[in-house]
């Protein structure tokens, strides 16, 4: 009995490049769920990545440095603002304002940037240089930390910190107007030309029968979603989105994991370590947050590397329970110095 990879591969051998798209949309249909599968076309050099991808990635990738950027600058800028902008200390209020300004454009990139890379990505190594822009944004982190610590006893130094986060931002505003548009997006506006144009570029190792199939499975995989949107109603696919046992498994799994990475406590350590550590009597909390940040950075790295060979849920499955355990030892650890540091304080006489 062949398994189901046996299958697709028979499947993506009858291939041809005369064949039309409803032929190719039924070759290249996944086995177990129906969908479009563009994994059931392997171009030759499909593992190897072109300068054209890295230069792309790259550009692309500054949004996440920004991201981490404007993290270790706002933790910086927390414990170091004092009474700048007005005669007296910013309230708790006060300070969150400007987290909620940068959290809009920024969490505007960190969504957009990683589909973009996906898109302009081979597609066996999608994964990978999509974990890029996660580096850059721990990479973001330790730079901001860094500056932190250098301006942190400089008067107004947190208006630097703040205003050097532009230089990134000017180099990608410009570098936009060259970067390409998705093949995607351009088969969904009927330019089949320039789309086949950036995929030999992404594929300039393959043959141009091989880069057609690419085509026409993208091709396909994009005519079916417009299928869906014009003869669906927007009622009709949130039911499916929920009542359908496919659509709802990955909804759970995708939705769980965003809620697990946001709600299990450490973005803020890396929102407000700065002013944890300064709370708990570290005469330079920036300089201690870097250390944070580093060890983020440098586990990320390590995550890329291996993320392929280990797998992305084993990954998970390990290292959910280490975050469990050190956020808990990281609680009790703040609660305990907390403590200590009140017990030492002089009483005061009502």
């Amino acid at each position: 009995m062949t398994t189901n990879d046996e299958k697709r591969q028979e499947s993506a051998g009858r291939f041809s490049p005369e064949k039309d798209t409803v032929e190719f949309a039924d070759l290249a249909r996944d086995i177990d769920t129906g969908e479009i599968n563009e994994l059931a076309v392997v171009a030759e050099g499909e593992e190897r990545t072109t300068w054209f991808v890295w230069i792309l990635v790259l550009c692309s990738t500054i949004s996440g440095l920004l991201f981490g950027y404007d993290t270790g600058v706002i933790s910086g800028a927390l414990v170091s603002i004092g009474s700048d902008l007005g005669p007296t200390q910013l309230s708790n209020g006060q300070k969150e304002a400007p987290s909620l300004k940068l959290s809009v454009t920024t969490c505007l990139a960190a969504c957009i940037a990683p589909l973009y890379i996906q898109e302009l990505s081979p597609t066996r190594l999608r994964g990978r240089m999509v974990v890029l822009n996660v580096v850059m944004i721990t990479l973001g982190q330790v730079i901001a930390y860094g500056m932190g610590a250098g301006f942190e006893n400089i008067n107004g130094g947190w208006r630097w910190m703040v205003g050097l986060g532009a230089v990134p931002a000017g180099i990608q505003c410009i570098l936009l107007f060259f970067l390409p548009e998705s093949p995607r997006i351009l088969i969904r506006r009927g330019n089949m030309v320039q789309a086949r144009t950036i995929m030999s570029k992404i594929y300039t190792f393959a043959k141009p029968e091989e880069v057609d199939l690419k085509v026409n499975v993208l091709h396909a995989a994009v005519q079916k979603s417009i299928d869906i949107t014009n003869n669906t109603t927007f009622i009709q696919r949130f039911k499916s989105m929920v009542f359908d046992p496919i659509n709802r498994r990955a909804l759970i799994v995708g939705c769980g994991m965003q809620a697990f990475q946001q709600l299990c406590g450490f973005n803020t350590l890396m929102y407000y370590s700065a002013t944890l550590f300064k709370e708990i009597g570290f005469d330079q909390p920036t300089a201690v947050g870097l250390i944070v940040s580093g060890t983020n950075f440098i586990f990320t790295l390590v995550a890329l590397k291996w993320i392929d060979q280990i797998g992305r849920r084993k990954i998970m499955i390990w290292s959910a329970p280490g975050m469990i355990v050190g956020l808990t030892l990281a609680s009790i650890s703040f609660h305990c110095m907390s403590f200590s540091r009140t017990e030492n304080l002089p009483l005061s006489v009502v």
